[in-house]
């Protein structure tokens, strides 16, 4: 019986180790047990966090989901990696973490929603194995359901967004997908993964695995329907400022209705949790994870109401912080939180330098290193900066400051309109100290803080931008911005 408990472990002496990356779509950093969430149902993703290091203050660099993944996937600001609206592909010129991995002899798999824009194929990005939306989603299919779904039981419809009413493709009754637990799409890309590291266990691999959870309309299986009581999820406040910044699209939902909805998130997320245990377990089982690198981390957040709104694409907090959670044992600190600001881009660097590898050609982020082996960052970062070109928009956070500034001068094309879809040029600004929620705007009060975060603003893209050097001469700070903050990848509506 010894000698077979140990042969797991005996499989991992003396090799580099592997590497998982688990990411989820749309899920919010405050959505998470670890983070002090009593509501949220994490147990699995608590655990990760008390077995490795939790980045507490982490923030994308873009709210939404294409410019996002490749941005942390290159290392680069989004207008450098060429992806800052949602449909643009990731040229395959690119620099990723899959192919560094691939230089260093790994064999490299990516399986779930990526948002690559391109069908799958051997070697896409540097991954050996892909089966990226378009192949789940065919291999999936060919699985029947082992059971057809009780008739008296309730399923969402067709998720039809911005066709339907929000209360219908936000879930606002809490519906159960069609399926049973078993023939979930989620669970059956759990299993995906669990079967590659079954098959590869004797190899160097480096994985990512990608749910599409929770990610509206907020898929859970029929099992997972009364998990949690919509009365018990409190409506967040409306500020007194955010009448006009609501999309149209929201301002009809019922207290009750958003209730629901949140309900409907937290149950997608605890699905999504259920899934990231299985494979973990599976990693453990085979006796990989003492020489794995676990990465979960999310493409953005997502706001559940806060400033009435249901989705991500502005600046607030809740649609720019992330969960991030890293675990290495005996590399990276047990139990470990980090509350000082983090940025997506400074994970590349960070793993590139954990897992031996080259560094990327280009670096616009720093590593997290030191945090990992739990001492001081010597250069830890006193603000963060994030975008949603489609907007033109760009926002800059610091423990003080929120900044936001927008051209208004671009019609946006996802679906979130307001009154006026062309307000023109504006500025908010807001003392997270006294006004946590960011619900004031006191820019006129603050001259001297408006001008630092455009300087951090500006800072940033004239050291990250592709089209610094083409920067018009004696232009405003305003006018900088706005010229930056276009989005070039765009095609027309």
């Amino acid at each position: 019986m010894a000698s077979i408990a140990a042969a797991p472990v005996a499989r991992t002496q003396g090799r580099k180790p592997n590497f998982l990356f688990i990411l989820a779509d749309d899920h919010a950093g405050y959505v998470l047990g670890a983070a002090g969430n009593k509501l949220a149902r994490t147990p699995n993703l608590d655990r990760l966090a008390r077995e490795g290091t939790h980045f507490q203050s982490h923030f994308c660099n873009s709210p939404v989901c294409t410019p996002s993944r490749q941005s942390f996937f290159t290392g680069q600001m989004p207008a450098m990696a060429g992806v800052t609206v949602l449909q643009t592909p990731l040229s395959n010129e690119k620099p990723t973490l899959a192919k560094q991995f691939r230089h260093a002899g790994y064999q490299t798999a990516v399986m779930g929603k990526m948002h690559f824009n391109q069908p799958s194929r051997p070697g896409l990005h540097g991954f050996d194995h892909v089966m990226c939306e378009d192949a789940v989603q065919r291999e999936w299919m060919k699985e029947r359901p082992s059971r057809a779904v009780d008739a008296a039981t309730r399923v969402k419809p067709q998720w039809r967004p911005f066709r339907d009413p929000a209360s219908i493709w936000l879930n606002s009754e809490k519906l159960p997908f069609s399926r049973y637990d078993h023939d979930m799409k989620g669970t059956f890309l759990a299993r995906q993964a669990c079967s590659y590291l079954e098959d590869n266990k004797d190899k160097q691999f480096a994985m990512w695995v990608s749910f599409q959870e929770p990610h509206s309309p907020f898929d859970f299986p029929v099992e997972f329907a009364k998990h949690f009581d919509p009365a018990k999820f409190l409506v967040p406040k409306i500020g007194p400022e955010d009448a006009w910044q609501i999309p149209i699209i929201f301002r009809d939902l019922s207290p009750e209705q958003r209730q629901g909805i949140i309900a409907a998130y937290y149950t997608s997320a605890a699905f999504l949790d259920r899934n990231v245990g299985t494979v973990l377990d599976k990693l453990k089982s085979l006796g990989l994870d003492q020489n794995t690198m676990v990465v979960y981390m999310a493409d953005h957040g997502y706001s559940l109401g806060q400033h009435g709104r249901f989705e991500k694409h502005c600046g607030y907090d809740p649609a720019m912080h992330v969960p991030l959670i890293m675990r290495m044992p005996g590399k990276i600190r047990e139990g470990h939180r980090v509350t000082e600001m983090t940025e997506h881009i400074d994970v590349a660097p960070t793993i590139t330098g954990m897992m031996g590898l080259d560094a990327m050609p280009i670096q616009h982020g720093q590593t997290l290193r030191p945090y990992l082996e739990g001492k001081k960052h010597g250069s830890p970062r006193d603000h963060v900066v994030s975008q949603y070109f489609e907007n033109e928009e760009c926002f800059v956070r610091t423990d003080r400051w929120k900044y936001i500034f927008c051209t208004g001068a671009r019609k946006r094309t996802d679906g979130y309109l307001i009154d006026n879809p062309t307000p023109g040029r504006y500025q908010r600004l807001y003392d997270r100290k006294s006004d946590p929620g960011e619900f004031t705007d006191v820019a006129a009060k603050n001259a001297a803080a408006v001008k630092q975060m455009q300087d951090f603003l500006l800072a940033r893209y004239r050291k990250t931008h592709p089209d610094a050097g083409s920067e018009p001469g004696n232009l405003s700070r305003e006018d900088a911005l706005a010229w930056y903050v276009r989005p070039r990848d765009a095609k027309p509506a």
